[in-house]
């Protein structure tokens, strides 16, 4: 009774958030990864709008090194809900001389994301990035604000942020400026697997236990993967793993699991003692690293 009386109440909370998004800006759109929160996102979105469709567009900033099975995802939710989708691409800002591929042991695409992303909104001139964060999976994700004012820069000053008190949202923006929004920033990883559980939502097949070609490297287990860099001594072998995150494969490090259901992933989690971002490789380049991006214009 208590998880569902929670649940409800961070529902409400997020269909609110949405509205006021819908009320107070002229060009919203939905940052959309095929991840779990962003799934959640089009289902809070769906509520927040019915029986309309949701009254924005999705847009994915794809780094071209993704797994798989999450655009295959992606594509297929997005055509059986007759959602819009907007998709901008890394490889063309690395071809454009815009951003420089990285190389190496550690080489990632995920911080390029950023360019990527600061020039969409620009073409686009969306006034309100809807996205998926959460205050509980890293630190400088928890000093965000539910409206997140971004300069005509993209950056982030996270010493000059508005107060919001009682509720209040307040979208009031100079020209040049825009919002990141998170509607499920008050929610857990717990409390995204149980409202998927509860609204028996369809996601992405490598959340759950499965079969795959991994290495390991500084506790982690990386995925075998052309996009991925592997030392010759880094030996390959077949786990059973499933992802907590999902990032692209040169950033995201999977778990050992035997978490097959939604039930059962629910159950993993509340057993255990490792964040969610444990598994995020791009986190530990610093102490700071993800204010770092987000500073700069990061998600």
């Amino acid at each position: 009774m208590t998880d569902t009386l929670q649940i409800n109440a961070l529902e409400n909370e997020a269909i609110y958030i949405f509205r006021e998004v819908a009320a107070q800006f002229k060009k919203p759109v939905l940052l959309f990864s095929g991840g779990k929160d962003s799934i959640t996102l089009v289902r809070l979105a769906q509520k927040a709008f019915y029986p309309a469709k949701i009254p924005f567009p999705l847009m994915h900033i794809d780094t071209g090194h993704n797994f798989p099975e999450t655009i295959e995802f992606r594509d297929r939710l997005v055509e059986e809900l007759g959602l819009e989708l907007i998709v901008r691409n890394v490889q063309d800002s690395i071809d454009e001389g815009k951003v420089k591929e990285e190389s190496g042991r550690y080489s990632s695409r995920n911080m390029l994301q950023t360019t990527t992303l600061l020039d969409a909104i620009e073409e686009f001139k969306f006034d309100a990035c809807i996205g998926g964060a959460r205050r509980d999976e890293e630190k400088a994700r928890a000093k965000e604000r539910i409206f997140s004012v971004r300069d005509d820069f993209g950056q982030w000053d996270e010493k000059n942020q508005r107060p919001e008190l009682f509720d209040m949202l307040n979208g009031e923006i100079d020209f040049g400026q825009n919002v990141r929004v998170f509607p499920i920033s008050n929610w857990t990883e717990l409390d995204v697997w149980t409202y998927i559980e509860r609204e028996d939502l369809e996601i992405p097949s490598i959340y759950f236990a499965h079969k795959r070609q991994v290495f390991l490297r500084d506790g982690l287990i990386w995925s075998a993967s052309e996009y991925v860099y592997r030392d010759e001594e880094e030996e390959v072998e077949e786990r059973m793993v499933r992802f907590r995150t999902v990032g692209d494969m040169s950033c995201t490090a999977a778990v050992d699991s035997y978490a097959t259901t939604i039930s059962k992933v629910v159950e993993e989690i509340r057993d255990s003692s490792i964040s969610e971002r444990g598994a995020r490789i791009d986190d530990k380049r610093s102490e700071a690293a993800m204010e770092e991006r987000k500073q700069q214009g990061y998600f």
